[in-house]
Order: C-alpha cells, then structure tokens, then sequence
C-alpha cells in the first residue's frame, strides 16, 4: 500500500503572494488586508474571505504564539489549497495565546471539502512556522523572495536559483 501524498508548503504559496514590510493598524486591519490579497490573487470579492476569516477568528485567535498568526479558512468558492505570507514592518496584537503581537502570518484558505493532503496543509505550515529557527531566519529574510525560500525549507545556498 502506497503512503499518501503529503503536501509540501511550496505546493500552494506562490512568490506573488509573499510580502514583506507590510504596514497594519491591528488586527482587524490585517484581516482585511489578507482578505484583499486573497481576493484579488484569486479573482474573487474580498467580503466572503474577511468574513469566512472573522467567523474562523470568532472561534479562537490563530495567533499560535511566538509572534506567529496563521488565520486560516475554509470556503465554497476555493478549489485547490491557496496560501499567502507576509511579514509585518511592525508587530500587532493579535489576541495570540501568548498575548505576544504578531509579525508572520501566513493566510491558508482551503477548499470547503477538503480532502487527502489538503488537510494536512495547515499542520505542514505551523510546523515550519513554529520552528525557531525557521521563524528567526524568515524575521531576517532581505526580501519576498528570500521569505518564501525560507519558508519553504530551502536553503540558503540556493537562494539565487530560480525556485520554480
């Protein structure tokens, strides 16, 4: 029997959808603003993405500590995993469980039926966040790009390369 295929982080975030020195207000203001980067990378109106992200917050704050928000949701309009990273110019509060504001965030939007892999996605991402050295390296990142590459585990080395 074949194990199944377990999604790797660099199947769904796309170097577009990587920012980094982002300026928020708060965190409502972060909400809208991931929620318009979503929006508009996926062709879609914002409105249902804040509010799909809202309902989601209103269960628990997904800021998971250490500086690390990873808001995520699921909705109808969503096909395939989508994933967007940033790294904020300056922490907010986030009701994180370490009442620590946060300034990495990575947006996961999933398909309503989720299934396989796709599930796995949100564990994949918060192990790589979560990891210090990883999250050091990614608060230290020049750039998107080098963000991203972070992110995805590759190393530094290969940097310069064309990642896709």
């Amino acid at each position: 029997m074949t194990e199944p295929h377990r999604m790797a982080i660099d199947e769904f975030p796309s170097p577009d959808h990587v920012a980094v020195g982002v300026r928020v207000s708060g965190k409502a203001a972060l909400l809208d603003d991931l929620a318009r980067r979503a929006a508009r990378a996926l062709d879609r109106d914002a409105a249902p993405v804040r509010s799909a992200l809202e309902k989601r917050e209103g269960l628990g704050s997904t800021g998971v500590g250490n500086g690390i928000a990873l808001p995520h949701a699921r909705l109808e309009t969503v096909r395939r995993p989508f994933g967007g990273l940033v790294r904020l110019r300056d922490p907010v509060e986030f009701d994180a469980i370490d009442e620590r504001p946060v300034d990495l965030v990575f947006l996961l939007l999933l398909p309503i039926k989720a299934q396989g892999s796709q599930l796995n996605a949100l564990a994949c991402v918060a192990r790589r966040m979560r990891d210090p050295k990883a999250a050091a390296a990614m608060r230290g990142a020049r750039d998107a790009d080098a963000l991203l590459w972070i992110m995805c585990g590759i190393p530094a080395a290969r940097l310069r390369a064309p990642c896709w």
